[in-house]
């Protein structure tokens, strides 16, 4: 499916993940609105592309800024097409004789609670046209809990996928896809974030954010009959176990 014309707002966009699939859709001539909580990596990622892809600064966390982000979304574009919810975080600090109350709030705020709050706002802007695709970028981590992602990570990606599974089942009477897709290992700047970060042999052995893109793309590009659900991607020297 030709997705030129398509209306699109990716939070996370300033980095990793959320970056490369702005200027995916970008170059796909899709209207792509990109946000997050520092506008400058916002401009920086604007400034790549050929298109002109809007930028405004939203901290998905906070459901008054959500609120005020799909206010002005729903003022520049006529309808809500696509949404990608990309914005993630993890700690250093994350065993569970590590992990803090506080960081443990932040996880569960921004990685669960932020794809909800996005949701929750995004969602009236496709019922109406019955019709919309809601891509929630995930982890393995939401679908085995691994000692590497550490408990809050593990448990808030847990939660996001089990969000998408069930509002995919309350949204099918309005013909809105919810897909989660799960990562494996990507080279990205949470992996800075490691209580070891990995090494550049090992970096250049993962996942890269353009191969999520070129997923995000494929899930995209299909017809409106067709849903998948969740989708898992990893690197091919990463067990997935």
């Amino acid at each position: 499916m030709n997705l030129a014309g398509q209306n699109a707002l990716v939070l996370g966009g300033g980095s990793g993940m959320g970056e490369a699939i702005a200027l995916a859709l970008a170059k796909e001539g899709v209207n792509v609105a990109i946000a997050g909580r520092r506008l400058e990596k916002l401009d920086a990622v604007a400034a790549q592309s050929d298109s002109h892809i809007l930028t405004h600064t939203a901290d998905v966390g906070d459901r008054e800024s959500v609120r005020e982000l799909f206010e002005w979304f729903a003022g520049k574009f006529d309808r809500l097409h696509l949404l990608i919810n990309s914005a993630g975080v993890n700690v250093p600090k994350r065993s569970m004789s590590e992990l803090s109350p506080e960081d443990w709030d932040k996880l569960i705020r921004i990685n669960a609670t932020g794809a909800f709050n996005c949701m929750h706002f995004g969602l009236p802007l496709m019922r109406p046209h019955k019709e919309g695709l809601v891509i929630n970028i995930s982890s393995i981590a939401g679908l085995r809990a691994s000692h590497l992602g550490g408990v809050g990570y593990n448990a808030s990606k847990f939660a996001m996928n089990a969000l998408g599974t069930s509002a995919s089942g309350d949204e099918l009477e309005n013909n809105i896809r919810i897909t989660t897709i799960c990562p494996g290992e990507v080279d990205t700047p949470i992996l800075d974030d490691r209580p070891q970060p990995p090494s550049a042999e090992h970096r250049a052995t993962i996942l890269k954010a353009t191969d999520v893109a070129e997923m995000v793309l494929a899930v995209a590009k299909l017809p409106a009959r067709a849903h998948v659900p969740e989708l898992t991607i990893k690197p091919t020297s990463q067990l997935f176990v």
